[in-house]
This record gives C-alpha cells, sequence and structure tokens, in this order.
C-alpha cells in the first residue's frame, strides 16, 4: 500500500510527484529545496539555505507521523562540494545518531544551493 503525504507550509510539488510517499514503514520524501510554501528562496547563505531546506524535510516528515530523527538515508545535492563541511554541520541539527547512509553530490542548481531527499523509518504507534 502506498499512500501520498500532503503537507502544509511547503511549496507544492511542481510536478507530477508527491512531496512524500508511505509504503509501509518507510517514508520516501521528494527533494526539498530552500523555499517557502510560496515558493520563494529563503537565506542568503549556504547555512540559511540548508537549514529551510531540513524544515521543508521535517514538515513533511511531521505529517506522516515521523521525523528526521528516524532517516534512514539521505541524498544531498550542493551547488560545490565547497559546502560540504558546512552541510555536515547544519546537517547533525536535524538527524541523529545512528546518522542515517548519505550520498552527497555537486549539481548545477539554478538560483539556490542545496536540495535534499531522504528516506525516514516510521515507528510503529504504541
Amino acid at each position: 500500500m502506498r499512500e501520498a503525504i500532503v503537507p502544509t507550509g511547503v511549496p507544492a510539488p511542481a510536478g507530477t510527484y508527491s512531496a512524500g510517499v508511505r509504503a509501509g514503514n518507510l517514508l520516501f520524501l521528494a527533494g526539498q529545496g530552500p523555499f517557502d510554501e510560496r515558493g520563494e528562496r529563503v537565506g542568503d547563505t549556504f547555512a540559511e539555505q540548508a537549514r529551510q531546506t531540513f524544515r521543508n524535510l521535517e514538515a513533511v516528515a511531521n505529517a506522516a507521523g515521523t521525523s528526521l530523527r528516524h532517516a534512514v538515508r539521505v541524498g544531498a545535492y550542493l551547488s560545490t562540494l565547497n559546502f560540504f563541511d558546512e552541510f555536515n554541520e547544519v546537517m547533525a541539527e536535524f538527524v541523529s545518531e545512528p546518522y542515517p547512509a548519505r550520498t552527497t553530490v555537486p549539481v548545477d542548481l539554478r538560483g539556490f544551493d542545496v536540495e535534499i531527499d531522504a528516506v525516514v523509518f516510521i515507528p510503529d504507534e504504541k
């Protein structure tokens, strides 16, 4: 069974995809960037952009009843690997040990510096 997650407070998908899809106890989060719910870029610095991006992912995770603290995989797409160390620092604010598996790649982002996707575990309700 698959269920689309439709959060509030984040930009609406710009294409034929869902912000999140729950499949069993896993939540697959589509890539988010540093944008507010109106689609306007947030943040002048890389760290501000990264925090907004993680906040967007957290909003989708929360709408599904989980948190980035339960992330098992993260995909990080940076405009340059010069931001790698700063990305690690910001990511540590949103995830917990054991840290999720991660891939970090430089990509051609237009007008912003970071996009992130993730897979998050949804713990059983007790």
